[in-house]
């Protein structure tokens, strides 16, 4: 599995909810990278949001987090870019303390 030779795609997009849900969760017998994500505010007011790059079986939350309590400015957009690399299973879980942003995860797949 080359991860060189894949093409970047988008990977999950939805609404972001106030419990965590997940966006992404790689399919069976596959690895995936996440390459970025953007989080955009719609609102007039402060977001505060979470991420969780989350392996099969576990939970959401501190253990695993790659944003925590984020802060994102009314009608702005949160930007974050690395490498890490999800086994078959994992998901990318996302949470806010309001509604009102979106979340675009980007990266590929390997099988």
């Amino acid at each position: 599995m080359a991860f060189q030779n894949i093409v970047g795609t988008r990977l999950g997009q939805g609404a972001i909810t106030t419990s965590y849900a997940p966006v992404y969760t790689v399919p069976p017998a596959t690895r995936a990278y996440v390459k970025d994500f953007d989080i955009c505010n719609t609102t007039s007011s402060t977001a505060y949001v979470y991420v969780s790059l989350v392996a099969i079986g576990a939970t959401a939350g501190t253990d695993n987090a790659i944003l925590y309590n984020a802060m994102i400015p009314p009608y702005s957009t949160l930007q974050w870019s690395g490498t890490q690399i999800l086994n078959a299973g994992a998901t990318v879980q996302v949470k806010a303390l309001a509604t009102g942003c979106t979340i675009t995860v980007s990266g590929g797949e390997a099988v």
